[in-house]
């Protein structure tokens, strides 16, 4: 029932930033964490950065110090992203791990994605 749609993706040079928005149909519980994901060309997709349930933040290691992830309300999740570099261009997505009731296994909910290309 939850539906994700970025925006803020396109084209930039290497060194500059970006600004990515994720909204959200609807309200976001406390239940469900929240993160930014990506899919380089010919690759897997992988975390960028997330929000857990608890309010921790966890990134992976090409986005620390460059990206942030913040939200901005309760319908928006956003990424900062700067510094950027070509090996950053990939399909970036969001998503929501969203759990209920007792249950400790999330249902997952995807964007459908915003592409960043990264130039020389």
């Amino acid at each position: 029932q939850v539906q994700l749609v970025e925006s803020g993706g396109g084209s930039v040079q290497a060194g500059g930033s970006l600004r990515l928005s994720c909204a959200a149909s609807g309200y976001i519980s406390s239940n469900c964490g929240k993160g930014w994901y990506r899919q380089p060309p010919g690759k897997g997709r992988e975390l960028v950065s997330r929000i857990t349930r608890y309010g921790d933040i966890t990134s992976a290691d090409f986005a620390k110090g460059r990206f942030t992830i913040s939200q901005d309300n309760a319908n928006t999740l956003s990424l900062q992203m700067n510094s950027l570099k070509t090996d950053d261009t990939a399909m970036y997505y969001c998503a929501a791990d969203c759990y209920v009731g007792d249950s400790d296994s999330p249902s997952w909910h995807w964007g459908q994605g915003t592409q960043v290309t990264v130039s020389s």
